[in-house]
């Protein structure tokens, strides 16, 4: 009998440190698939964002069965397929394409790994008023998982009032007429006033990454009975998780949502249920060895 096999690739700049394709091929061996994952990094190749089409074109004709497409090309790569999911159309970006029958199907995997995630990692997480901290693409993913799960008012916060104001415009028009949701956008002084009374707290800015370490937030606004989510997954814990753990917050590292989207693009590519306790935990490994490499580099 022979083993189901998988190609695929991630396309993006600066994508070979990922940790997705050693996710995927990981727990494709623990299902006996044979599955290859393969980092396309467009500056190695010296090619620009609007390569995409081009690219995805060749991994049609080279038997590709799926992409993961990452920052700068989520919302150009939009053009290039021939049919979207409702979400990804939604959000105006795609971060994964799956090869069918030679036809390119957009997926927003982003927004469904956050939202499994939540539900998984915070199942009693009191949604009734959440903060936001970064509407960019990834903010724009987690704002819409937010809103599908029920939050009832969401505070965006970004250095950049017009992006700000752009996602509540998107996300306000993506409500029915008689929705009830509040979306309200400010700057870090309104987070002030607004994280306090929180229920709620999600960092989707790059601020705590190893790349930009530090604090998206001051933590003496939060408190005890609130709940504290992060993106970053590298580090595995972030400054903002750790010091929220200590003050007594639940909390959801980026950890948990670098899984979900991570499952969720395994279970479309092989139409099989991933383990995601196995993904974390392989997650882990790879992020500690990771850690290891670069404390012996200094």
């Amino acid at each position: 009998m022979n083993t189901p096999s998988y190609l695929m690739g991630l396309i993006g700049e600066g994508v070979r440190p990922s940790l997705t394709p050693p996710m995927h091929e990981r727990e494709a061996t623990a299902q006996n698939l044979r599955f290859v994952y393969r980092p396309i990094d467009l500056l190695e190749l010296k090619l620009p964002a609007t390569a995409i089409g081009d690219l995805l074109s060749a991994g049609i004709n080279l038997g590709f069965n799926a992409f993961n497409v990452t920052h700068p090309c989520k919302q150009l790569v939009l053009e290039y397929l021939d049919d979207i999911d409702p979400a990804a159309k939604r959000l105006g970006a795609c971060n994964t394409v799956i090869i069918e029958n030679g036809k390119l199907v957009g997926y927003n995997t982003d927004r469904s790994g956050f939202a499994s995630a939540l539900a998984l990692e915070l199942p009693d997480a009191n949604l009734a008023d959440v903060v936001l901290l970064g509407a960019g693409g990834a903010g724009s993913a987690v704002a819409d998982a937010l809103i599908g799960a029920g939050t009832q008012r969401l505070s965006i916060i970004d250095p950049q009032p017009q992006r700000a104001q752009a996602l509540a415009e998107q996300v306000q028009h993506a409500q029915p007429a008689d929705s009830t949701v509040e979306i309200r956008i400010g700057s870090a002084a309104d987070g002030t006033q607004w994280i306090p009374q929180a229920t709620g707290l999600v960092n989707a800015s790059p601020i705590g990454m190893f790349s930009h370490p530090g604090l998206p937030v001051d933590v003496s606004l939060l408190h005890s009975e609130m709940w504290v989510a992060d993106i970053v997954y590298r580090p595995a814990v972030t400054e903002l998780i750790e010091q929220a753990s200590a003050l007594g917050c639940a909390v959801m590292p980026g950890k948990a949502m670098a899984v979900g989207q991570a499952a969720d693009t395994f279970a479309l590519v092989t139409g099989l249920v991933p383990d995601r306790n196995r993904m974390y935990a392989h997650l882990n490994e790879l992020v500690e060895l990771e850690q290891l490499q670069l404390k012996e580099n200094v």
